[in-house]
């Protein structure tokens, strides 16, 4: 069975040439042409028989763009197509700055929030740190991005399909590629990563000395009500949550993010502002509000504009730092598993 050269560092991919019977200097080459996003057939650099010996061993790109949808906003939504045939998506939107990049890191999902289509068929497994490396290579290449300081992709946000904290070994391997300096090199500043509050976990993370954002989605202030929602609030209490936050930032010196969807009349009420309020007044924390992508598979509905607004004005009034997300790609399938729920359901059909 092949296996895939972008799951090696540079020191790694280093011991394989050599032990090919290649130059040391061949693997810095190669390691480049990986992080571009090149096969081994456009590797001009290597002989025609290095190329050929690499193929016939070796995976160079886990991860390919098979399906691309663009909003009238310049957000494009990707379906990314696997090495075994799943399909994950991504999400590619630009702001001023440059361009951030939605990462997904398992094919499906078994958390089941009652908001998000990416669990409605469970999780089938996780992505390997290639794949989820491959995600960001395939679409910087998309867009024409180079290395380092070349890139295109400004940052990244864990925020698509699947728990990142649920697959916790290969996410934490996929950040050190990600920002390993002779390839993409993101900045762990550069990236969040969002989980829905695997307590644990998050106190792995904070011993791991990579100081990414972490976002925790919240989405209730109130342990019942989340816990309809959130099946993971079963588990873990919002207070445990909040201990584990505070750990990381007592670690990390990053402050912590909250995620908010805003559900008519479920979480978009002033008993929730208060409640809120109540709950993290005073901690070195901020709160991104979203308003939320409605799915067919639930009858949830979205807060209008006008009460989310208003409700964020509520945070901000009780000395809450909060801000509401900007809706981005809503008429392209935006949210997490919509696009790949559609493509699953027409190859049913075919």
């Amino acid at each position: 069975m092949k296996t895939c050269l972008l799951e090696k560092d540079l020191e790694q991919l280093k011991n394989t040439i050599v032990e090919m019977g290649e130059k040391a200097f061949r693997a810095g080459q190669i390691f480049k042409a990986l992080h571009l996003g090149l096969e081994f057939s456009e590797m001009t650099e290597l002989s025609k028989p290095l190329r050929e010996k690499l193929d016939e061993k070796f995976i160079s790109q886990p991860v390919k763009i098979i399906k691309t949808l663009k909003s009238v906003d310049g957000t494009e939504k990707f379906l990314y197509a696997l090495t075994d045939g799943n399909v994950v998506e991504g999400v590619l939107m630009k702001y001023k700055y440059g361009y951030t990049l939605c990462v997904s890191t398992q094919v499906g999902c078994r958390m089941h929030c009652a908001f998000c289509a990416s669990g409605l068929n469970g999780l089938i497994r996780n992505l390997s740190p290639s794949e989820i490396l491959g995600e960001v290579i395939a679409a910087n290449r998309h867009i024409d991005g180079g290395l380092g300081d070349k890139r295109k992709i400004i940052n990244i946000v864990m925020m698509g399909s699947g728990e990142p904290l649920d697959n916790y070994d290969n996410v934490i391997t996929f950040l050190k590629l990600v920002s390993a300096p002779n390839g993409i090199n993101v900045s762990p500043r550069n990236i969040s990563l969002s989980t829905s509050g695997i307590v644990p976990k998050m106190y792995d993370l904070a011993n791991e000395n990579i100081h990414v954002n972490l976002t925790v989605s919240l989405h209730s202030p109130f342990d019942e009500e989340r816990q309809k929602i959130m099946p993971i609030a079963k588990a873990y209490s919002i207070k445990q949550i909040i201990d584990a936050c505070v750990n990381y930032f007592d670690k990390t010196g990053r402050r912590y993010i909250f995620e908010y969807v805003l559900i008519r009349g479920e979480t978009d009420t002033a008993r929730h502002a208060e409640g809120l309020i109540n709950l993290l007044k005073g901690k070195p924390c901020h709160v991104n509000l979203i308003r939320l992508n409605e799915v067919k598979e639930n009858d949830l509905k979205s807060a209008s504009d006008k009460d989310a607004y208003r409700f964020m004005g509520m945070l901000e009034k009780g000395g809450l730092s909060a801000t509401l997300r900007r809706r981005m790609g809503v008429d392209i399938d935006g949210a997490c598993g919509q696009l790949r729920q559609r493509y699953l359901d027409e190859m049913k059909e075919d």
